[in-house]
C-alpha cells in the first residue's frame, strides 16, 4: 500500500468512527430498571422521559438563571463527579455564599425514593426544586420569577417547544423536566452491582466486610440494593449548637425530634463530609462515631442501644473489612457518565 492509498484509507476509517460516534452519541436510552434494583417508585405514567425532556431538564439544571442574580444553579451544590453533592463543604453554600444548616445529598437514584430532603419535607419529586430556588440562602428567587426569565429566552422557548409541542412554559412543565434529567441519574455499576449480577466476585477481604456489615445490623438501616430504606432515624449524633431536629420540623412529632433520612451508602468516596450536617470527614471517623462515640439523644434508634454500650461495637480490624465493603459500592461509571454532565 502506497502513502497517498494509506491516507485515504485512514480518513475513512476517521470518518467511519465519527459517523458511529455520532450515532452512538444522538441515540436516547431513556430509563432503565436495573435488573437488581426493585421497581422504581415515581410516576413514569405522568412524566414520560424523552430525549427533549432529559435535555431540557439538563440544561435547566445546570443554568444560574434559577437563581436570583444568576449565579447559582442546581448543579453548584451538586457536583457530578462528587455524586451530586458539594465537594468540600461540610454544609451547602448558596447564592452570595450564604450557609445552610445541612449537608447537600446527593442526587442519585431518587427514581426509588419516597421522599426528599434530610427532613422528608416533600413528598414529590416534581415539587422538590422549589424549595431550593425559594430557600433564602440557596437560590433566594421565586418560580414565577424564573419562569419569566425562562419566558423571555428564545433558547429555552425552542426547548420547551421540542419537548411539549408549544413553547408555553408553565411550572409544571418546569419542574417535570428537572425531574426528567434527576431520576435519569441512576448509579447502578458498582462492584458490588455486578457481583450481585454474576460478573464479577468480592476478594477475601471485601467478602468479609458484606459478611460484618449484615451481621453487625448495618443493614437494617442501609437495606439493600439501594442502601438505604428511606426511613428517618436518629444515629447518635450529639446534638449541634443549631439543634436541627430533623424530622420534627415537618410533623412536629415529639417522636422525630433528631431523626433524619438515612442516606444511601453508595459512592461514599466521592459524597463526603458525611452525615445531615457534614460534621464527619472521613469513613474511618463514621464507623468510629458508630463504635464509640454514639450519643443517648432522645428518640435515639434501638439498634444502637442493643448492646452493653451504645453504639455497635466494632475492632479495628471489622472496621478495615467494612470499609472495603463499603468501597464496592463506588460507582465510576455514574460520576463519569457524560449524559449528566453540563453539556
Amino acid at each position: 500500500m502506497n502513502k497517498k492509498h494509506f491516507i485515504v484509507l485512514f480518513f475513512l476509517v476517521a470518518g467511519i468512527i465519527a459517523c458511529n460516534k455520532e450515532i452512538v452519541e444522538q441515540t436516547f436510552i431513556g430509563f432503565q430498571q436495573p435488573a437488581n434494583f426493585p421497581t422504581a417508585t415515581y410516576n413514569f405514567a405522568n412524566n414520560t422521559i424523552t430525549k427533549e425532556g432529559f435535555e431540557l431538564g439538563r440544561k435547566l439544571f445546570y443554568d444560574p438563571v434559577l437563581s436570583a442574580n444568576n449565579t447559582i444553579s442546581c448543579g453548584s451544590c451538586h457536583i457530578q463527579t462528587s455524586a451530586f453533592t458539594q465537594h468540600g463543604h461540610s454544609i451547602s453554600h448558596g447564592i452570595n455564599d450564604r450557609l445552610g444548616t445541612r449537608n447537600s445529598q446527593p442526587i442519585m437514584n431518587l427514581a426509588w425514593s419516597t421522599s426528599f430532603m434530610w427532613d422528608g419535607g416533600v413528598f414529590d419529586l416534581d415539587l422538590q426544586p422549589i424549595v431550593p430556588i425559594t430557600n433564602h440562602v440557596e437560590m433566594d428567587d421565586s418560580v414565577q420569577n424564573v419562569l419569566s426569565k425562562l419566558r423571555a429566552n428564545s433558547m429555552y422557548r425552542s426547548m420547551f417547544k421540542s419537548a411539549y409541542g408549544s413553547e408555553e412554559i408553565t411550572t409544571t412543565r418546569f419542574l417535570k423536566a428537572l425531574s426528567q434529567f434527576m431520576v435519569m441519574c441512576v448509579s447502578s455499576n458498582s462492584k458490588y452491582d455486578s457481583v450481585k449480577r454474576g460478573q464479577a466476585t468480592f476478594t477475601a477481604i471485601e467478602s468479609d466486610g458484606y459478611d460484618l456489615f449484615k451481621q453487625k445490623k448495618c443493614v437494617s438501616c442501609h437495606t439493600e440494593p439501594l442502601f438505604t430504606d428511606h426511613s428517618f432515624r436518629n444515629n447518635g449524633l450529639s446534638i449541634s449548637y443549631v439543634d436541627d431536629k430533623g424530622r420534627y420540623n415537618i410533623t412536629n412529632d415529639n417522636n422525630d425530634k433528631y431523626r433524619f433520612k438515612v442516606p444511601s451508602l453508595r459512592n461514599l468516596s466521592y459524597t463526603g463530609p458525611f452525615m445531615h450536617d457534614g460534621r464527619i470527614l472521613t469513613l474511618d471517623a463514621v464507623l468510629d462515631h458508630y463504635s464509640s462515640q454514639v450519643q443517648a439523644t432522645p428518640n435515639i434508634d434501638p439498634v444502637f442501644t442493643s448492646s452493653a454500650t451504645l453504639g455497635i461495637p466494632l475492632s479495628t480490624d471489622e472496621k478495615q473489612k467494612i470499609i472495603a465493603f463499603l468501597l464496592t459500592l463506588n460507582d465510576k461509571t455514574f460520576i463519569t457518565d457524560r449524559r449528566f454532565s453540563e453539556q
